[in-house]
Parts: C-alpha cells; structure tokens; sequence
C-alpha cells in the first residue's frame, strides 16, 4: 500500500496565472501556479498539480494576470532625481560638463537627510509600481543612514553606494589624503550595511568617470573581493572620459582598468557608449559586466545608435544588464527602446528579440548582481519576489504568446501586484506599505525647498504665465 504524500504547505497559492518561469528551459506555464511560503517560492507548476499537492492558507485567483520575476534595475539615481526631475538642468547653450558641474551636482549634494529619505521612498514606490523588485543604486547617495532607513520601510530589495569620489587636482600629499578618506567611506558603508542576504546593503559603489584614482579602484575591488559584494561605477558615456584617460594614462578607460587590476567578474560599469574593440575584448577577458541605460543614452544623445557596441557586446558573451538612471522608472520601456534603437542602427529586426529584452530585465541582472541564486527566475527555492500583470486590459486582448507581448507592446502601467521577499507591496496598482498621497505631498514640497536652496534659475521651456 501506497503512503499518502503529506501536502506542501504554503502561505500563498497564486492559481490560474500564465507563468513567464525564465527557467533554464524558458518554460511558460499557461494555467500555472506558483506557491509561496515565508520569503520563497515553495512550488511552481500547473494549476491543476499545485491544486492537489498544496495546501495554502490563502489562495488568490491568477486567471486575468501574467507573472513574471521581479524586475531589476541595474542603475538608478534614487535620490535628488525624485524630487526634481521637471526641473531643467542647463539650457541648450550649457555644455555637457557645465550642466554637470554647475546644475546637476549642486543639486545633489543640496540634499537634507529628509530629502534622501523621501526621494528614495519615491524612487521605490515609482520601481515597485512598475514591477521592479531590485535596484543598484548610482552611487550617488550622501545620506547614507537616511536612505537606508526611508529604503527600509518600502520593502524593496536594493544594493546601495554613498557618493564616492577621491581624485584631487592638488599635491601628491592632498591626493593621498583625498584617495584615504574616500577609502575609508568604502569600508564604513560596508561594514555599516553588510551584504547578509537581506532587502538592503551597501556595495562600493564609485562615480567612477575620471573622478576616482587608481588606489580608490583598486580599494573598492579589494573590499568586493574580500566581502563577496560587487563594484558598479560610470563610465565613457561621452568622449570626454576616453580622452582624460589616454591624456593622463596612455590607455583607454577600461582597459586602463584591467592594467591596475580593477576589473573582475564583480564589478560592473555603466553607459560605455565610446567604448572601442579592445575595450570590448577587455570587458570579456575580465568577466566584467556592462550596464546600459537607455533612456539616459538616446535622451542625452550619446551616439549610440551609431557608435554603441552593445550589440557587439552581447555576440562576444558580456553580461549586459539595463538601468534606466532615474530618467524613467519602468525598466521595461528601456529594454524596449534599446531593442528599437539597436534593430534600426545596424538595420536588423532580428536583434533583441523579446525573450532577450525580458532577459536583460531579469536573468542577466541577477547574474551581474551575483543573485542568480536568489532571484531572476520563479523557481522552487528562490524568493518570492513575484510580479503580476493585469492582462483585462486593451492593450493585451488574448494573451497568445506572453513573452512577446509583455516585452513588446502591454503597457507598463498594467502591473497589479508585487511581491518581494513574499511579502505584498502592491495590491490593485496601490501600495500595501505606505501613505502614498502623503510621501508624494511631502516630496512635492522637498522638492521646491530644494531647488530653492540651489538658487539655480527655473529654465521652462515655453513661457509660463501665472
């Protein structure tokens, strides 16, 4: 005689779903089921199977929504942006470096404690609404306890970095000191947050660009290392990095990079529009992975479309990842305007196909974070970080081929509801977790204090009669 199974039990079961798993096998599950219980997923299969061999606390009707993994965005400015974003940096006859150096910068490092914390609390939510369930941060944070503590309360799953710099223009003594103290914010922000396997942590995090010297990336690779975390920073979104770097080294950025040893499976660098052949093969050869925010590179006309090596990147086996570096909130839209803009470059529509925007959102990001064992995929054992899209919409009609129609045309308002750590923070569009009219009044009003403590000039674009 036959011993009865004992049932699986589950805190959650969500039946009737069309399940986009992005398992090894890229299997979609038409009348799925994915289980939950505490923060992982216990079971995904067919409706009909986890039926019978769960039993759940409570069960949620899937049949009008598609799930999916959780998003990930590899690069977003998560504080400042949040808060200004309408607010013009520069007019149209400031330079690149001047919008930088006198627009941009001064309004983050402008910030209040309560600023971060309320810009990152704004930066989650806009995330989370779009089904992303994990970031990197920019590294651009000065209030670093701040920021945690706002990022705590949304539930979100981040890796951040405190604003770190370290190259001075002055004597040998004054870069010695400028590179230590920059060191010293490396380790104090990881031993602070330290990667444990939570929601948050810190991460050496550099701003990269010409601002870092040779012992801070050195540094910062060293701390990875020793602390199995990774290092993200900027890089070559324009000319200007190239040639600062071939003035002051001899060598182009990246693989300048490679020659002091910063380069490695755990670091990860952002833009990369100039980038040239040999700099591609050095990413290859150090395993190095490679960011690519869309809508800051075709916003701020960069010249991807005609000089970008993205493409090229992903035939010769680098790890691509998207962020959409605060300009947007929906990594979806990035991964599509990315496939777009690529297909019409090199004049090829069989570049991006949807399966691979969807991987870039999702797989590759993990992988480039070092959570492939957590996240990426709706597996058995990994956490619950589960996103739902509503397909009662017109912009769906019948799902005939998931994949295909979530990357290329559902709109990305269509999330539903979001799980992380299987915990719900959105249910119906709305946040579980937080008094949503209340952060947006409060950030609102940050905001305007913000820019008025900048006193930089309101630059609209059209006359504005009040």
């Amino acid at each position: 005689m036959t011993q009865a199974t004992a049932p699986l039990e589950a805190d959650l079961l969500i039946a009737g779903a069309t399940v986009i798993t992005m398992n090894a096998a890229r299997e979609v599950i038409a009348d799925g089921a994915i289980a939950i219980r505490g923060d992982r997923i216990a079971a995904v299969g067919r409706r009909a199977d986890l039926e019978r061999s769960v039993r759940a606390n409570r069960t949620l009707d899937g049949r009008r929504f598609v799930a999916t993994p959780g998003f990930v965005d590899a690069h977003i400015h998560i504080t400042a942006d949040p808060l200004t974003r309408g607010f013009a940096r520069g007019g149209p006859d400031d330079s690149w470096s001047d919008r930088l150096l006198k627009w941009v910068i001064p309004i983050f490092r402008s910030q209040t404690p309560d600023d971060e914390r309320l810009a990152a609390q704004c930066a989650a939510l806009a995330m989370i609404r779009y089904g992303t369930t994990t970031f990197l941060e920019a590294g651009t944070v000065s209030h670093l306890d701040a920021t945690m503590e706002g990022l705590a309360a949304t539930g979100i799953r981040g890796r951040v970095g405190e604003w770190v710099e370290g190259r001075s223009r002055g004597s040998p003594d004054e870069q010695a000191k400028a590179s230590s103290a920059a060191i010293a914010v490396l380790r104090s922000e990881i031993e602070r947050y330290p990667d444990d396997g939570g929601l948050l942590a810190a991460w050496p995090v550099l701003v990269g660009h010409s601002t870092n010297s040779d012992d801070v990336w050195r540094a910062a690779k060293a701390l990875a290392d020793q602390h199995g975390v990774r290092v993200s920073a900027h890089m070559s979104p324009r000319s200007g990095d190239p040639e600062w770097y071939l003035a002051n080294t001899g060598r182009r950025p990246v693989e300048h990079l490679e020659a002091i040893g910063a380069l490695g499976p755990n670091v990860a660098l952002t833009h990369l529009a100039c980038i040239d052949e040999a700099e591609l093969a050095a990413l290859k050869r150090t395993g190095a992975h490679a960011i690519h925010c869309a809508h800051a590179a075709f916003q701020g006309g960069f010249g991807l479309s005609r000089t970008g090596l993205f493409p090229e990147m992903i035939e010769a086996g680098v790890n691509v990842m998207l962020g959409t570096d605060g300009v947007a909130a929906d990594i979806l839209s990035s991964a599509r305007l990315m496939g777009s803009v690529f297909r019409d470059a090199r004049q090829d529509q069989e570049l991006f196909p949807p399966g691979q925007m969807l991987e870039l959102a999702t797989l590759n990001a993990a992988r480039g974070m070092g959570l492939e064992h957590m996240i990426g995929s709706l597996e058995a054992g990994k956490k619950a970080d589960i996103v739902l899209h509503d397909t009662d919409l017109p912009e769906w009609g019948p799902v005939f081929d998931a994949p295909a129609q979530l990357a290329l045309s559902a709109p990305p308002h269509g999330v539903h509801s979001v799980w992380v750590d299987g915990a719900q923070l959105l249910d119906g569009g709305r946040s579980t977790v937080l008094d949503e009219e209340r952060l947006l009044a409060d950030a609102r009003q940050a905001g305007l204090a913000l820019i008025a403590r900048t006193g930089l000039a309101n630059r609209t674009s059209w006359p504005v009669i009040r």
